[in-house]
Parts: C-alpha cells; structure tokens; sequence
C-alpha cells in the first residue's frame, strides 16, 4: 500500500544552533519542504537582523542537493517594539513571532512576563501586518498544577487576547488537552488554528513512568491523561482544517535528558511522518491526512501549498536506537521499535 502526498511543512521545529545544527537539520530537510524554526536559541533571536543571519547558519548547514526553506520567526520580549515587527514583515524571511510565558519552557527565560500589559502596542502593529503570533500555551505560575497550565492560560490569557485582538491571527502550538481542541474549534478559523505533535497524539502521561522514568518521552507541554489525547486525535483526524502539522521535535543531547535535570524535548525529527499515518490510520482517516501535514498550514499562513511530492509506503522498518554524532548520541522518538509507513520520494 502506498500513499503519495503533497510534500509537507513542519510548522513548529527547533534545530537548535553549532554542532547540534549541523547533526539535526538533515532530517527535518529530506522530509519537509519548509519549516517556521522557534527562535529560543541563547541568546534569542528577537531582531529582524539576528532572524536573517541565523537563516543563513541554516541553509549553510543544510545538505548540497536540498530545498529546504527556513521560515524565520522572532521571539517576543516585554521591549520588543512595533517597529520590529515592521522591519520583520519587510524583510521577507520572518513569518511569525513567538510567545514564550516566561521561565515556561527551554530558554524562556527571556519571555514575556505581562502579555496584554507591556507588549499590547507590538500585538496591535502584528494585527496591521497579518503577522501570526505562535503561543507557548502555559502559565507559569507554581501554584498552578503542572496538568492544569494550558487549560488556565486559555482562560486567563488567550481568551482575553482574543477579545481585545479578534484579527490578530494565533497560532495555539503543541496542543495537548480537550480544553485547547475545543476552544480552537470554537474560534474563526481564520485566525486561530494549532499545531499538533506526534507525541500528543500518540503518548499519554503513563508514557512517562511505564517501567521506570522515561526521559526522553519529557517534554513540555508535559502529556496528558488519556481522555486528553484521545480528544485530540479525534479534532486532528476529523478534517478540521483549523489544525495541521507541527512537530516540536527538540534534540538534546543524550546526557541532556539523562540527568538529575533533565532538559525537556522530543526528537521526532526522523520518524514524525510514519508516526502521523499511524494515527490517522488507526481511526480510519487515511483520506484525511494530506490535508493536515501539507494543506491547512500554509493556507493558514496565506503561503502557496507546495508542488513537490512525498510517498508513504507501508513497509516495516526499525527506528535507530539513537544518532551518534561527534558530541554525543541523540534518541529519537519511538528508539529501536517498528514503525510500518516509510517515507521517500516518487522516483
């Protein structure tokens, strides 16, 4: 059995920076055909001019025969001003801007601390220049329960933006509770949508603990009960083009996540593609899945969809138990199991 699709987009990657760089962005390249890279390197990317050099570092560390495209994006402060924004829509390489709550996730710590209090006249410039605002959706206040942020950041946060801010398009990443699929399905789809991870949709929280602690399956947002994902499939696999594909892979090295500290990351990277067919597979929607990876995206960017293709064979074929490179070993996400869709390109 096969399948030909229109060649995807990764609309939420990390490929870090240095060697780690140069060890990961072949994969996401002989995949995916462009992908908005988050900006929460050290120091972060939060000036037009820092964007466009690191999109060089990009397609200077990509593979010779590639056509690959880096969609840059900017990473929003308490001082970042409108006259950024303009400069990043003039640019012609920045395509969105992204919210980190601050201290809410790897290199955060830089984030916004008041939303609607300090960054209000940034938020109305993206409006006048359809620029995407691309949410962590969390708190990070300590007495909120871990399980619960995403829920209490819609409600505290996002739903208020919205209401001041109907026409600024929002792009909710990395959904993981029933809370999140319904409230995106219950905005415009014009301008509210969400990303989607093959972890929330395939793992829930036992993941985690099944057979002592699971660092590589940590990541942030941290997964969910199983009611979660499974609300989740169902939005995703149901047509709805208000959700498309994002993987959120996030290499670190192995020590990295095998640590008294672990970092948080799932590196999907490799596997993202076979991992998405199994779950449309699984609740029979096959027929529904190039409209996720390769259709809703760019329509909701206003970017053209590609042209090129991508095929999915159902073949088996083992995942490596990690990627060794010259500064250590990265693990992929499902690492020495059998998946049975393989990716290639129409000969």
């Amino acid at each position: 059995m096969e399948l030909t699709l229109t060649q995807p987009d990764d609309w939420h990657l990390h490929l870090r920076d240095g060697e780690l760089l140069q060890a990961v962005v072949p994969h996401s390249a002989s995949h995916f055909r462009r992908a908005i890279v988050m900006p929460n390197l050290r120091p972060p990317i939060t000036t037009t001019a820092a964007a466009v050099a690191y999109r060089e570092s990009i397609l200077k560390a990509l593979p010779s025969d590639s056509n690959f495209t880096p969609l840059m994006t900017l990473y929003l402060t308490d001082t970042t001003s409108p006259e950024e924004i303009k400069l990043a829509r003039r640019s012609g390489v920045v395509f969105a801007v992204k919210l980190y709550p601050a201290g809410a996730t790897t290199n955060s710590q830089d984030g916004v601390t008041d939303l609607l209090g300090k960054c209000l006249p940034v938020l109305e410039e993206m409006v006048e220049q359809s620029m995407p605002l691309l949410v962590h959706g969390e708190v990070t206040d300590p007495n909120v329960d871990v399980f619960d942020r995403e829920k209490v950041f819609i409600d505290t946060i996002l739903r208020p933006l919205i209401q001041r801010l109907p026409r600024l398009k929002v792009v909710m990443e990395h959904i993981t509770t029933m809370d999140a699929a319904r409230f995106v399905e219950s905005c415009d789809e014009a301008f509210v949508a969400a990303t989607v991870t093959p972890q929330h949709l395939l793992l829930n929280r036992n993941a985690l603990f099944q057979g002592g602690l699971q660092p590589h399956n940590y990541c942030l947002p941290v997964l969910k009960r199983e009611t979660h994902r499974e609300a989740i499939a169902l939005a995703v696999t149901s047509g709805n083009r208000r959700f498309f594909l994002g993987t959120d892979s996030a290499p670190h090295e192995r020590m990295r996540k095998e640590c008294v500290c672990g970092c948080a990351g799932i590196y999907n990277a490799p596997v993202a593609l076979s991992l998405y067919a199994k779950v449309f597979e699984e609740a029979g929607a096959l027929d529904k899945l190039e409209a996720f990876t390769s259709f809703n995206g760019p329509d909701f960017y206003g970017l053209p969809r590609n042209t090129s293709k991508i095929k999915l064979t159902k073949t088996p074929w083992k995942v490596p138990d990690s990627f060794s490179f010259s500064f250590g070993d990265i693990i992929p996400m499902s690492a020495g199991q059998t998946l049975h869709w393989q990716p290639s390109f129409p000969s």
